[in-house]
């Protein structure tokens, strides 16, 4: 762990009970002589506190020092990405996290099954451990999209990722944002939506799973 995660570091004291308090004092066994780093993941500072008072049920800290630690990926790489299977979502969401991605917008595709709901408080959950576990000083931002066309008409400068003889290593570097479709892909009309241009796909003759896409375009794109 880099640091713990604590919407409240900053303040002047902070009480660690619940969950958090049993993690640390009884599972990664925290020596009460050492102090503790959180972050609150909306600004760049690390906070150290040092323990004040400790209970069998909860911990009292007081802010020692803070320090300003800008951990964030070197490129802004904004995903949109057509719903999938929840589960397999939640499995990936840390690596691209660690990976750098900036933000994923989850768009409700043709080919999206409707059954599928994305749980943000969950996802978001996810992102603050991974971070606290890579060091980044931020989380990937999420957001939802009704629709490609909606998708298209906020970030008109959008990338697809399909098959195409245009190889994403050759566009990476004007890449922002980009599109991944589902299970099943894109629809024809979707596709048409997008000039030849635009469209960019890599030398692996396989159809890929759209979590291993996603993944593999994150990689490409910010290596």
């Amino acid at each position: 762990m880099q640091f713990t995660y604590h919407e409240n570091a900053a303040d002047q004291s902070l009480k660690i009970d619940g969950d958090l308090h049993k993690y640390l004092f009884k599972i990664r066994r925290q020596d009460s002589n050492q102090n503790l780093y959180f972050r609150n993941l909306e600004d760049n500072y690390i906070y150290e506190y040092e323990i004040s008072n400790i209970s069998r049920r909860d911990t009292l800290l007081n802010l020692v020092s803070k320090e300003e630690k800008i951990i964030q990926p070197h490129k802004d790489l904004h995903i949109g990405w057509c719903i999938i299977d929840t589960k397999e979502v939640e499995k990936n969401i840390a690596l691209l996290n660690e990976i750098g991605v900036s933000k994923i917008t989850f768009i409700s595709c043709q080919y999206t099954q409707k059954k599928y709901k994305i749980n943000f408080d969950k996802l978001n959950k996810l992102l603050k451990n991974s971070s606290s576990q890579c060091g980044r000083s931020n989380i990937i931002e999420l957001e939802y999209c009704d629709s490609l066309d909606e998708f298209i008409k906020t970030y008109p400068d959008t990338y697809m990722f399909n098959f195409s003889s245009n190889n994403i290593n050759d566009s990476k570097e004007d890449i922002k944002t980009i599109v991944i479709g589902c299970e099943g892909g894109f629809s024809d009309d979707e596709i048409s939506k997008f000039k030849q241009d635009k469209i960019v796909g890599c030398n692996i003759n396989a159809i890929l799973k759209s979590q291993t896409a996603v993944v593999s375009v994150a990689s490409i794109v910010l290596s």
